[in-house]
């Protein structure tokens, strides 16, 4: 079987990450996967006049409840959907990816990992206004929303019916094959190889973490969308203060080393000496690292966006431009700065072993260890955390695909699959199934970009009649006393 995975794996991995310069440029090549979403993400990001930037506090507002309206339909909170999807990024991609960006492409990728979340933003704007707009009200009262709908309805409305409802399929069966691997079994390798280290019980009976993990995970997610959201807003905030709370305390441990971190940050970014050589190896670090953390232009968190409670769909698309602003423009680059200004990533420093097998969990460990002895015991268990936090998301998002292509009525069928998931992780290894599951979260990109695309405009009329609505004072009339 593992042969099979890795066949399949093999052939994915050369469409996905074919060089589209063809080998012919020196110090690296730009995979395709991470050259469309490059120009997705800039493109947009122009087209919609910086909307990323100018709507900014305006998002804030909303996020904090200033413009509720009594025609608000959804599930949840606006607060809530931007919880759910960050519990799902903010994770291992902050801890381990990013001490393994640095360590093969070194500072410089930190610089191109801000600007893809900073482009990242409007990906994210894009297809969560799109799930908005292309939302649909099951007669159980559940909403269906995300790549899936907007796909299939928007492109039918162009003309492109079957096409759509192909590129539905597509996304629908790449989104539950990665929230099975990517979003579950990988998350509960990495938690039980996190804890069997500090609890020997792990260690000699792996299946008995397995089984708690999946009857915790398994009461969220059979509760549905309110208890997943009502689970994440709870733990996402904890997750996020007490990792910056630390590393803020390091760089003020290390303030005086600050500024020539954030100066060899800038200087490797357009010049860089490391592993990866070259400028194209470097950003493609950079680009890689903002895309897996923030999954901006994946369109998975489109679908829990989708089940806001909003009037307007551009609303809740401007609340989603705080994912990638908070998962990887705050969260990740106060990470880099912490391996930076440690210097663990010297390839011939003392954790030079741990550099060269891209153990990024271990190294972002042994960052905040040099200051903090403790913490590595901490962060042990925030991994736990973090993976929980991610299953119960991505659980989500596979039972919306999975509900889409098979009917609401074998949903209970999926939960039960993910919840069994849990626990054969904790007893096989699945190295290959994992990577392939990495895979098909990355394909996600290739149908959804070709939906944000070909219905930007739709964005874009959705967008102006809002403005138009902000500047002449009807939005505030609106709003609940």
């Amino acid at each position: 079987m593992n042969d099979l995975f890795e066949q399949i794996n093999g052939f994915l991995a050369s469409f996905f990450f074919f060089d589209i310069f063809g080998g012919k440029v020196e110090g690296g090549g730009m995979p395709f996967i991470v050259a469309w979403l490059i120009i997705g993400g800039v493109f947009l990001t122009f087209r919609f006049g910086f909307i990323n930037v100018r709507m900014f506090s305006h998002a804030f507002k909303i996020l904090t409840g200033k413009y509720k309206t009594a025609d608000d339909i959804g599930e949840i909170t606006p607060f809530q959907s931007l919880s759910a999807a960050l519990s799902a990024t903010v994770g291992l991609g902050n801890i381990a990816g990013v001490a393994i960006a640095i360590s093969i492409g070194g500072p410089g990728a930190t610089f191109w990992m801000i600007l893809a979340g900073f482009f990242g933003m409007t990906l994210k704007f894009t297809e969560v206004t799109l799930a908005q707009i292309y939302r649909q009200k099951r007669p159980d009262g559940h909403i269906m929303g995300g790549a899936m709908q907007y796909l299939s309805k928007g492109l039918a409305s162009k003309g492109y019916a079957k096409t759509g409802s192909i590129l539905a399929s597509i996304f629908a069966f790449l989104a539950i094959g990665g929230s099975l691997g990517a979003g579950n079994a990988f998350q509960t390798s990495q938690a039980l190889g996190a804890l069997k280290e500090r609890i020997d019980l792990f260690d000699g009976y792996p299946v008995i973490f397995g089984l708690i993990m999946a009857t915790i995970v398994g009461f969220v997610i059979i509760g549905g969308i309110k208890r997943i959201a009502q689970t994440a807003e709870k733990i996402v905030p904890l997750m996020v203060f007490v990792y910056l709370s630390a590393s803020l305390w390091i760089l003020i441990v290390h303030a005086s080393a600050l500024p020539h971190a954030i100066s060899l940050i800038f200087q490797e970014a357009f010049a860089p000496t490391a592993v990866a050589g070259g400028m194209i190896g470097v950003l493609v670090q950079g680009f890689k690292r903002a895309a897996f953390s923030s999954e901006a232009g994946i369109g998975s968190a489109a679908i829990v966006h989708s089940t806001a409670s909003v009037k307007y769909p551009v609303r809740q698309g401007m609340v989603a431009l705080y994912e990638p602003f908070i998962d990887t423009i705050v969260i990740c680059t106060m990470t880099a700065l912490v391996i930076v200004t440690t210097g663990v990533y010297d390839p011939s420093g003392e954790f030079a072993n741990l550099v060269a097998t891209k153990q990024g969990a271990a190294l972002t460990a042994a960052a905040y260890g040099t200051v903090i002895s403790w913490f590595p015991i901490i962060l042990s268990f925030s991994i736990v955390l973090f993976a929980f936090s991610t299953m119960i998301s991505w659980s989500y998002y596979g039972e919306r695909s999975w509900t889409y292509l098979f009917g609401e009525k074998y949903t209970i069928v999926y939960k039960l699959i993910f919840v069994i998931f849990t626990v054969l992780a904790s007893v096989t290894s699945a190295s290959a199934l994992l990577d392939f599951s990495d895979l098909l979260i990355l394909g996600m990109a290739l149908p959804n970009l070709i939906g944000l695309y070909l219905l930007q405009g739709d964005v874009k009329a959705n967008l102006d009649l809002y403005m138009k609505k902000l500047k002449n004072g009807d939005l505030d009339r609106e709003v609940i006393a």
